[in-house]
């Protein structure tokens, strides 16, 4: 995995998460609808959100950046970039993200991702995919508007909270970007 910079648009500054982010995270963590989601659910506890930061910002193949707004350093969510060791396809990438409810509706997760799709095809990747419960229509819709495809249906893909669920997989390639959702 390449470096992990510090990423700026007009309105946000991505940053490298770490655990210090748990306090500021944990509202949104533990919001059971927020969670809906998530493999695992809400986190109930502070020391839970530290626990799973801490396993998130293990080296490896993957990098996350907090979602701070210019100026404010408190992490208001993040965008995931991963990649499979000794993956054959190399060149590809899975996003993944989350913002705190307070956020919403006004355009940051999309500023946030777009940013980090930009590094990802600056640093060579080819091709940009994530994987979206059927359900998750917020999700589905900002991948849509950043002009991702769905790709393919997985059928009883994830064992989760809540049972086993399907997932989407939506897929852009470096040459369909246009940068959409900048700010």
């Amino acid at each position: 995995m390449t470096d992990h910079p510090v990423l700026a648009t007009a309105r946000l500054r991505l940053r490298p998460l770490v655990e210090d982010d748990a306090k500021a995270l944990h509202p949104m963590l533990a919001d059971a609808d927020l969670m809906t989601y998530s493999a695992d659910g809400p986190l109930a506890t502070v020391d839970d959100v530290r626990t799973y930061l801490a396993e998130e910002a293990e080296p490896g193949n993957q990098r996350t950046w907090a979602i701070t707004r210019t100026g404010d350093d408190r992490a208001i969510g993040w965008v995931s970039g991963s990649e499979a060791d000794g993956d054959d396809r190399g060149g590809v990438t899975e996003i993944g993200f989350i913002l705190a409810r307070e956020a919403w509706g006004r355009g940051i997760a999309s500023e946030a991702v777009a940013a980090v799709i930009d590094r990802l095809f600056a640093e060579g990747r080819k091709r940009v995919f994530a994987d979206a419960d059927t359900e998750n229509t917020a999700s589905i819709l900002l991948l849509e508007r950043l002009g991702f495809r769905r790709e393919r249906l997985l059928r009883d893909e994830w064992e989760t909270h809540l049972g086993m669920r399907d997932s989407l997989i939506y897929g852009l390639r470096r040459r369909e970007w246009n940068g959409a959702g900048r700010a």
